[in-house]
């Protein structure tokens, strides 16, 4: 085994851990914690599978964005979570079933995995993509160059909208804590 893969599936097995123990909790609190752990192992992963842009991405909006929003939601909500209902978790296992059931029916209508006669196979820009952009660009992976350098100006639309967003939702969350009347004791 090689080191890379030891590296990956040690860096899986951690993640199953984290999203069994976020399954088992009822604090907020912890379970705040363990997403924003969960995303930074994530980041880590793919990391290690030459995808920095989507590692960045997850480590900013996953483990940064998410974990602060959370946090800040705390200020509203309870510290633990409200008991559910055992018909409203059976409604809840059934619409994910129907849900899966329908993922994997679309899933039968997609072409063979590596198919040679495929969109993606046989699109005009494949070769400037996958070729080309070795030699104009110098980046080693294809993904990170295509967002990089071709779609630089979209991708940095992307992070505006996604601050913007994340902006939005802590003026939401801060307008509730000021409309609040302060309790006289």
């Amino acid at each position: 085994m090689t080191v890379s893969l030891l590296l990956n599936f040690g860096l899986l097995v951690f993640l199953v851990a984290v999203a069994l123990a976020l399954a088992h909790w009822r604090h907020l609190f912890p379970v705040a914690m363990l997403t924003g752990l969960y995303s930074l192992l994530s980041a880590s992963l793919f990391t290690v599978l030459n995808a920095p842009d989507v590692a960045l991405t997850e480590a900013a909006v996953g483990a940064g964005i998410t974990t602060v929003l959370f946090l800040a939601t705390f200020g509203l909500t309870r510290a633990r979570e409200k008991p559910v209902k055992s018909s409203r978790r059976l409604i809840g296992l059934a619409l994910t079933a129907v849900t899966g059931a329908i993922l994997v029916y679309a899933s039968l209508d997609m072409p063979r995995f590596g198919a040679p006669d495929t969109p993606v196979q046989t699109h005009p820009l494949r070769d400037k993509y996958l070729v080309a952009s070795q030699d104009e660009i110098h980046i080693p992976n294809t993904v990170t160059a295509v967002l990089g350098s071709y779609r630089g100006y979209d991708t940095l639309g992307e992070v505006a909208v996604v601050f913007t967003a994340g902006m939005g939702v802590l003026m939401l969350l801060g307008r509730g804590r000021r409309g609040r009347k302060q309790n006289p004791e």
